[in-house]
């Protein structure tokens, strides 16, 4: 068994805690046990589980695992802190707020010969699933992707990171972009902030990524792609998962964890991460220029 240790207590934090108390039978993930939670407050136990420090963590032995489930901005030292003690990372999207950093995790986790895992579950749901169907094979022309929802909370970092998850679709659809213009408008007396950049596809053809924060602001992704045969203007109707995301996700992770990966793939998955980050650091740039 790997022992886990859950930092942070939040909604991620809780299904985490949740999923490995009740694994998929017959799955990888049934090689984790959680040893505990971290958090910044003092709480009572979680679903059975009890809090412990961060060192105790750290040294002991019967803890091979770290989920990272804290507010984006402290990712990044959370995942150095439990790398450079040689455990396996779990860390929700995004693992840093700059590319550098990310590309010096990555080394971290090689040198100390563990995982660094971070999470995708967007790639998982029922409807980007069917809408990576529907566009298999179709040349784009242009498009664009509109995401809407509440007003972003302190520690999320600037929309281009907190909202990596609609980058990450347009990149595993369309492969490598390049950013050609990004600006931002932020009201900040109500909360409100909407970036909106243009990028460019290996083969030159525009999409517009918009990203809107905002009170009241439904929660929704609106697309328009435009190809040489059709236009999509909304997801496709997909059914809904029998296995949860946090828990599909859980099980890719444990199945790294136990060298069930196939090596092409999780190269793959790192360049994926490396340039989406990448991406989202030059928009900020050219927002903030």
């Amino acid at each position: 068994m790997l022992g886990a240790v859950v930092v942070g207590i939040g909604t991620a934090g809780w299904v985490r805690i949740r999923d490995m108390l009740a694994p998929v039978p017959g799955s990888p993930a049934e090689k984790l046990a959680v040893r505990g939670f971290i958090s910044r407050r003092s709480l009572d136990s979680q679903q059975g589980v009890s809090q412990i420090s961060v060192e105790a963590a750290i040294s002991r032995e019967d803890i091979h695992v770290a989920f990272i489930c804290t507010e984006n901005v402290s990712h990044e030292d959370n995942v150095r802190m439990f790398l450079q003690a040689g455990k396996h990372v779990c860390v929700e999207y995004p693992m840093t707020m700059n590319h550098k950093a990310a590309v010096e995790l990555y080394g971290l986790a090689e040198e100390k010969g563990v995982v660094l895992h971070e999470e995708h579950i967007e790639l998982l749901t029922e409807d980007y699933r069917e809408l990576k169907r529907t566009v298999a094979g179709k040349v784009l022309q242009k498009g664009s992707l509109h995401f809407t929802g509440g007003a972003l909370k302190p520690g999320f970092g600037f929309l281009a990171f907190s909202g990596i998850a609609r980058l990450t679709w347009l990149v595993d659809l369309f492969g490598e972009l390049s950013v050609t213009a990004a600006t931002v408008e932020e009201d900040v007396s109500r909360s409100y902030s909407k970036m909106t950049a243009t990028l460019l596809t290996s083969d030159n053809r525009p999409l517009v990524w918009i990203e809107e924060r905002g009170p009241g602001l439904p929660r929704a992704k609106n697309i328009n792609f435009h190809f040489d045969s059709c236009t999509l203007t909304q997801l496709p109707p997909a059914p809904r998962a029998a296995v949860g995301l946090f828990m599909q996700d859980l099980i890719h992770f444990s199945a790294k964890l136990a060298n069930q990966v196939d090596p092409k793939e999780l190269q793959r998955e790192k360049v994926r991460i490396l340039h989406c980050l990448e991406l989202a650091q030059r928009i900020e740039q050219l927002c903030q220029s």
